[in-house]
């Protein structure tokens, strides 16, 4: 045992933490800047959780190894590798676990869980605020993983990963396993007792495979490419909280806006959708070229698996979906927030604005993508970028506190400041338009229209009062009229003159103007800040022709027997989807903000359940509530009923999984009782086929069985190695651990599900992409289709219970994207 605190020693070298707390640099006589210091202290933090943990999964490992030796004596010399589960059933005391690693019975506050309650995904530092998308506000201090820790992870990662595998090769004189090694993951496989052992963060994950497969199973074999491939289908949302100006009508009768990394061109009339795809990360901003056919979109800055990922405009062309220019790599900070194409010399240039602390304005041509002027524009948020309709060389500019005039002259852009003079200024000047004549019309957040005189920057007219509130919207119509749309969900149209002809008021549903388009003859098109698309005129009714979810989305089930599908996330809501038709079946608003959803076999009931132990059974036709139950009070990560609909399996972040009994297809509900051993919170969850046995994965990647039916564990390998899943929906075991990636921290990989016919696997990820494999997945490395349109991480993922479609779900990007598989 000595040879095993030396290694430890050895390899939780804490001298990282030693030169950190003797560095002076964050102290209040340094020389840096105040966020620097900041951004040191937050790392210098983490770097101490990472130790701190290091030093709990060696304590762990050490406890375990104290129990096998004190079992070795007892039982006398043992050959071969030491298989510590049939040990482990004996130990007092202790929580027995199927996959070899044992750790301290724990309250679920506690470490060691790989990330925070709720969303598990990212963090970023102040100072790396640019290039690091995704952030989220909802990290709770003491987790495991930070999707940013750099170095530090990777250390971490790779000393505990040795240090576990130094405790699994005590052979004596056994022949050596084969072991793949990856990064941060370990591979070895067992042929006499038939099991592959992978590690993720230094945890070994043990994995037994079925009896049949003992002999003839090689961990070197070459997994095949499946033989399908996923379509984009369609995709459900649009963004319209924070981004404006997204949303044309083109001549070819589709309406063009994006979610998450995709342009939609959507014909309302055919009920058709095409999608260029050709960013990778969450699109802001989108312009239409003169010629109608030209359309250019800027992008943030993103991280992939590879790193990260530059902030640049692409030009595409809209009927053949080819990209034609790609601008500004490595000249644009951040995100691209505006953006326009000249009028008058034929659309040739663009301008650009930055969400760089400068906000950047630049002109290109973007033909040559060449930059012909940048100039810093405001320190303040800028809202909107516009040239003027008869006069290129003129930009106008509008955002917080500001209006400015630039004139490009010999490749410099010269500022006049928009003068408010008597006008009193408003804080924030949101929206700019032309009138025909050449006149600046802007919208502010006080909720007046100002019209500035062509060619001057001072006020000519006022529309005093316009709306209640900010003016976050102006259109001019073909035919001279304006149109403005308002936080108080009004459309007004305003003649030549400026007097109002009418008024229009939006339904509270679909919530304030965000942007407006001009549609077909005398149709107008809205975009919201709810995310709703709506259609209709100046006279009155307004119908949505798309909607989604407005916030963090997570839960999604099939229906076992239907074309549909329901999602539900933290904006309270529960849609319900036909995927044939693709329209909202219906929706329900709910108390508090929902995690996950699961079927009845019937089909009758869909289950919901929440951030805060509360869970929730609707009647699938009428929406009606059926039941209410409450168990524990954190976040209901998988509700799973078994295959005969007899039970539903519920897996919460408290680390149990509570059991009831189901009567009368899904409609009366009593509690068996809670299934207790795991030491983190459940992930995962699936049912056998004949809804005898259960599965569970764990955030510290334990794989445990159960009899639901007694909430007894089930400790025997022999028992569980050959049982038949109904559904695959855990990412850890024999079957599907060759969908982890190399160099993966055990928490790249959110969901999975089988296809029907076993023959696909479907994976949604860290970095926003889809990925389909061969089923079963059981070789290292195991090689997929890849496929990227979301902007966030992947939460769910799902077969449609025909095999021929599935859906996935994206976290921030709120977005649900339809598959279809060719």
């Amino acid at each position: 045992m000595e040879d095993g605190f030396s290694t430890y020693s050895s390899l939780y070298d804490t001298s990282s933490l030693l030169q950190f707390c003797n560095d002076d640099s964050a102290s209040a006589a340094s020389s840096m800047e105040v966020t620097d210091r900041i951004a040191s202290l937050e790392q210098r933090v983490q770097m101490q959780e990472d130790e701190i943990q290091l030093l709990k999964s060696a304590l762990a490992d050490v406890v375990r190894r104290l129990n096998v030796s004190e079992e070795q004596q007892a039982m006398g010399s043992r050959r071969g590798p030491t298989k510590a589960r049939p040990m482990m059933a004996t130990l007092p005391l202790r929580p027995t676990v199927n996959n070899g690693t044992i750790l301290p019975k724990k309250g679920s506050g506690t470490l060691p869980s790989p990330s925070g309650p709720g969303s598990r995904k990212d963090t970023s530092t102040p100072a790396s605020k640019s290039t690091v998308r995704r952030a989220n506000s909802n990290e709770h201090v003491g987790t495991l993983t930070r999707k940013d820790s750099g170095d530090s992870k990777g250390n971490r990662t790779r000393a505990g990963s040795t240090g576990s595998n130094s405790s699994g090769k005590r052979s004596d004189g056994k022949q050596r396993d084969p072991v793949f090694n990856a990064g941060m993951r370990r591979v070895t496989h067992c042929k006499e007792e038939g099991y592959v052992k992978m590690y993720l963060k230094g945890r070994p994950v043990t994995m037994h495979m079925p009896k049949e497969q003992v002999d003839s199973y090689c961990l070197e074999a070459r997994a095949d490419l499946p033989g399908n491939k996923l379509k984009l289908d369609w995709v459900y949302g649009y963004r319209g909280r924070d981004c404006r100006s997204n949303l044309y009508l083109l001549p070819t009768g589709e309406t063009v806006y994006f979610i998450a990394s995709v342009v939609v061109l959507f014909n309302v009339d055919e009920q058709l959708q095409r999608h260029y795809t050709g960013h990778t990360d969450d699109i802001k901003c989108l312009a239409v070229h003169p010629d109608k056919i030209t359309i250019a979109t800027g992008q943030v800055a993103g991280t992939s698996s590879d790193g990260k990922l530059a902030p640049h405009v692409r030009v595409w062309d809209s009927v053949s979906l080819h990209t034609l220019h790609v601008l500004g790599a490595g000249f644009f900070d951040r995100a691209l927030v505006c953006l326009a194409f000249s009028k008058s010399n034929g659309g040739n240039t663009l301008c650009v604005v930055d969400d760089s602390n400068d906000h950047v304005l630049s002109v290109w041509d973007w033909q040559r993508e060449d930059r012909l002027a940048e100039v810093k524009c405001s320190n303040e948020s800028v809202f909107a970028a516009d040239f003027h309709p008869t006069d290129s060389n003129i930009v106008v500019t509008c955002g917080k506190s500001h209006l400015y005039f630039w004139h490009l002259e010999k490749g410099v852009l010269v500022k006049k400041q928009g003068l408010f003079e008597k006008q009193e200024k408003p804080k924030f000047v949101l929206c700019v338009t032309f009138a025909e004549n050449g006149d600046a019309i802007t919208g502010d957040s006080s909720g007046n229209i100002l019209v500035w005189g062509k060619g001057t920057n001072r006020i000519s007219h006022v529309i005093q009062g316009a709306h209640e509130g900010s003016v976050f919207a102006l259109c001019m119509l073909r035919n001279g009229t304006l149109v403005s749309g308002g936080k108080d969900r009004r459309l007004i149209s305003w003649d030549g003159g400026y007097r109002q002809i009418q008024t229009v008021e939006v339904p509270e549903l679909f919530g304030p103007i965000r942007t407006i388009a001009e549609g077909r003859g005398e149709t107008v098109l809205i975009g919201t800040t709810k995310h709703f698309v709506l259609q209709g005129s100046l006279d009155g009714d307004f119908v949505p022709i798309m909607q989604g979810h407005t916030d963090e989305l997570w839960g999604l089930a099939v229906h076992p027997w239907k074309p549909q599908f329901v999602t539900c996330g933290y904006d309270r809501q529960v849609c319900l989807w036909d995927s044939s038709s693709h329209q909202l079946i219906w929706n329900k608003s709910m108390e508090d903000a929902a995690q996950s959803a699961g079927f009845h076999p019937s089909g009758g009931v869909v289950a919901i359940g929440t951030q805060n132990g509360r869970w929730l059974v609707l009647d699938s036709d009428s929406k009606d509530l059926v039941t209410v139950h409450t168990d524990g009070n954190e976040q209901l990560s998988a509700m799973r009923y078994g295959p005969d609909g007899n039970f539903l399996a519920i897996g919460s972040h408290d680390n149990y999984i509570y059991i009831y009994a189901v009567a009368e297809n899904g409609r009366k509900y009593s509690r068996v009782g809670k299934c207790s051993g795991h030491s983190s919170f459940i992930t995962h969850l699936d049912w056998s086929v004949d809804s005898q046995y259960l599965v569970s994965n764990s955030g510290d990647y334990e794989i445990l069985y159960w009899i639901p039916s007694v909430c007894k564990q089930v400790v025997s390998v022999e028992t569980t190695r050959d049982i038949e899943w109904a559904t695959h929906t855990c990412t850890l075991g024999f079957q599907v651990f060759g969908l982890w990636p190399d160099g993966s921290d055990g928490t790249d990989v959110n969901a999975a599900c089988r296809s029907s016919d076993k023959s696909l696997l479907v994976t949604g990820d860290d970095f926003g992409k889809v990925h389909l494999f061969s089923y079963p997945c059981s070789q290292f490395r195991a090689p997929s289709h890849v496929y990227g349109g979301h902007s966030s991480h992947v939460t769910n993922v799902t077969f449609l219970h025909d095999d021929g479609y599935l859906v996935s779900t994206g976290g921030k990007d709120m977005s649900v994207m339809q598959w279809r598989i060719v």
